[in-house]
């Protein structure tokens, strides 16, 4: 059995949570109808990717034991939406290991935290659409056959191994091209005399 191989996201160490009121308008959730000063709950957040699946867990900022983990399987409603009067909360849904659903409010003091949870979430699944692109391309190809048939061979020929020391000689004919070398310069000290 192979193990899953966990990928973390996002870390936030900071995320409020809220319980949502009744839905009363047909325009989604409000961050306004919640009790923005009053969270009910307030601890860490990672977003984590097991194998092609992503996961949104709270955690206890002190111990780190799991308090709520809510799976993401789209990065819209139901699992995932952002609220119609605020860019820094969200609902989700959370859902435990009976199958049992809920739907909560999370917020973040920092609206920079809640533009990073927006990017990680589209980043994973623009990734697996990348990927399901790629694997269809590959299946498209036709497959290569290197493999030997039998009774094919294959020959490989080695050439004379030439010393490094040996070089080619001039050729004893005068050329003119040949550049004569001058001779070396007096030994220092002596005087060059003049005519």
């Amino acid at each position: 059995m192979d193990a899953a191989y966990e990928r973390i996201l996002l870390v936030k160490s900071e995320v409020f949570v809220f319980r949502l009121p009744p839905l009363t308008t047909t325009g989604g959730y409000k961050a306004a109808d919640w009790d923005l000063n009053n969270p009910n709950w307030t601890g860490r957040m990672r977003l984590v990717a097991v194998d092609d699946k992503m996961e949104l867990r709270l955690e206890d900022k002190a111990t780190g034991n799991l308090y709520a983990k809510a799976p993401i399987a789209t990065p819209s409603p139901p699992d995932f939406e952002q609220v119609s009067d605020s860019s820094r909360y969200f609902v989700i849904r959370l859902r435990n290991n009976n199958g049992q659903t809920a739907c909560i409010g999370i917020g973040f003091a920092d609206r920079s935290d809640s533009f990073d949870l927006n990017v990680a979430i589209q980043d994973h699944f623009k990734m697996l659409k990348k990927d399901e692109e790629i694997e269809k391309e590959e299946e498209a190809r036709p497959k290569l056959d290197l493999s030997f048939k039998e009774g094919q061979t294959i020959t490989v020929n080695i050439g004379k191994k030439t010393t490094s020391g040996s070089r080619p000689k001039p050729s004893a004919g005068g050329d003119n091209n040949i550049i004569p070398l001058l001779p070396p310069p007096p030994p220092s000290g002596t005087r060059r005399r003049g005519p």
